[in-house]
């Protein structure tokens, strides 16, 4: 037994297989994705639609509508409209610091739980609105779930995961994320033909879908062996549910190094102090780093308002929307690819090309708006439906690089006594960037105009070259054996330095036991 915990530690693969167990358990914990993609989707096309903006934010649709002198790049800019979008985000940024201590004293499962119900509440409350403090209260909570279910179900999904197949199960999530974007849209599409103007009540009432889903799923959901060694003494029941999940009984190597993780874990007593010294640098940069990368590759900037960019270029309501729908199918199906070469190629080669994709395709909408549309002139249908294709292959470039990967290389990096902290700390500063993003995208496009696209293509210049230089691949390697990626790279191992003796003398004690 001993022998093989000495080789899992060599870095080698541990035993067990992909069994349906975890994988089904797996596919609806990351219906927390479908929850929050669906909530993207939502919101930038009802404030698209005539009759909502009519009801909530009258003077936006007065803008749109009569105001014939306000540039192309301004007539949506209202701060309240921003808000309607925004203020989940600060409530997510909020709840998931109690989602941390949730998801680490009572479990993943708990966690997950309380985010499908929480959103489950927001729908409702959206859906039955009949003014804008109820809207955007109806957010907050939505918010909430969000919060809850974006810092546990990561989490979830890559503890479950066997180390070989963790990359395409965790790019799952930002599979679900696609799905919930492109349900959203379509139901948008639709809702958007009702004449009596009220279609934007069902558009918000059915995030109550994946909600319901997900909610009645989470009472299902077995928890995960590392949390159950984490939370409890019953080794033994840890143990049978990791037989349980790996599909095999030869799960010694694996519970030794979750055994040693949680010996580790229940050690720190606070570990939003512990993860700022100087061992865990790597980690924490990367939990703030990550997640603001993300956020600015300008990717909200279609997700939250895809129709209403289009319509700026001048597509009407219906086609911008169907519009969002085409983005929506790019997206989830280049997310798809990912799953399937994510753990051949590794992450550094998905974060790079797609960078490289990312970055022409900004340039390139830029420079079109800029030489084409102005302040207040137009551009013709070929000129718009090259851009619709062109801002195509910018989702695409996102879908299979920095949207799985923004989800699964944080949540794998994290060693056990930080895990529910790192998370957090990666949530938390996701949610502030989005929220930031997301009040302030409208003014700058108001501001910046074609130069937004610019604006964004920068950071995606800085961003590649952070990856080059500063992440290390970390596929294939054992969740609890993720400290030897940073021990060998060039620049972290200076923070790192060597295990710790009193970790490598504690070894034999546990190989003995186990």
């Amino acid at each position: 037994m001993a022998a093989g915990l000495a080789i899992a530690s060599a870095g080698e693969q541990y035993n067990g297989k992909m069994t349906w167990f975890a994988v089904l358990s797996c596919m609806m914990a990351a219906m927390g994705g479908v929850i929050f993609g669906y909530d993207i989707g939502i919101s930038g096309g009802v404030t698209s639609m005539k009759p909502f903006l009519e009801k909530f934010f009258p003077e936006v649709y007065r803008k749109m509508t009569e105001d014939t002198k306000i540039s192309n790049y301004c007539k949506f800019d209202s701060q309240l409209l921003t808000s309607f979008t925004s203020s989940l985000y600060v409530a997510g940024l909020v709840a998931s610091f109690f989602a941390s201590s949730v998801t680490k004293s009572f479990g993943r499962k708990p966690s997950i739980l309380l985010g499908g119900a929480a959103f489950l509440a927001g729908a409702a409350l959206g859906g039955a609105a009949f003014n804008v403090y109820m809207l955007i209260l109806g957010r907050v909570l939505l918010g909430v779930g969000v919060g809850f279910a974006n810092q546990s179900v990561p989490l979830y999904v890559s503890e479950m995961a066997p180390p070989r197949y963790r990359g395409a199960i965790n790019s799952g999530i930002q599979f679900n994320v696609g799905i919930g974007v492109l349900s959203a849209n379509l139901i948008n599409y639709g809702t958007e033909k009702i004449k009596e103007g009220w279609g934007w009540r069902i558009s918000l009432a059915m995030a109550a879908v994946p909600a319901a889903i997900l909610t009645l799923g989470a009472t299902f959901l077995p928890e995960t062996p590392n949390s159950l060694i984490q939370r409890t003494d019953d080794r033994e029941r840890a143990k049978v549910m990791l037989q349980r999940v790996r599909g095999t009984e030869d799960v010694q190597a694996e519970f030794g190094d979750l055994i040693r993780a949680s010996s580790i874990s229940k050690t720190i007593e606070h570990p939003f102090k512990k993860i700022i010294r100087r061992k865990y640098r790597p980690q924490l940069v990367m939990a703030i780093a990550i997640p603001f990368f993300q956020q600015v590759t300008g990717i909200n900037v279609i997700a939250f308002y895809a129709p209403i960019l289009f319509r700026t270029i001048g597509l009407g309501e219906s086609a911008s929307l169907m519009s969002a729908v085409v983005t929506g199918v790019v997206g989830t199906a280049s997310t798809f690819v990912s799953m399937f070469i994510v753990d051949k190629l590794g992450r550094r080669a998905l974060f790079l090309f797609g960078g490289a994709q990312m970055f022409v395709s900004q340039i390139v909408v830029g420079g079109i708006m800029a030489a084409q549309l102005g302040d207040h002139g137009s551009i013709s249908k070929a000129y718009a439906y090259f851009v619709l294709t062109v801002i195509c292959i910018y989702v695409s470039g996102f879908s299979w690089s920095w949207g799985p990967l923004g989800w699964l290389v944080p949540s794998e990096i994290f060693p056990l006594e930080i895990r529910s902290a790192g998370q957090s700390i990666v949530v938390a500063v996701s949610f502030l960037f989005t929220f930031i993003v997301a009040q302030t995208f409208l003014a700058m496009l108001c501001h910046f105009k074609s130069g937004i696209f610019f604006f964004f293509g920068g950071w995606v210049v800085v961003m590649t070259a952070f990856v080059y230089y500063l992440l290390p691949e970390t596929k294939n390697m054992p969740i609890e054996k993720m400290d030897k990626v940073w021990r060998e790279h060039w620049f972290w191992k200076r923070f790192v330095g060597e295990m710790d003796e009193n970790i490598k003398n504690m070894e034999p004690a546990w190989n003995i036991r186990n």
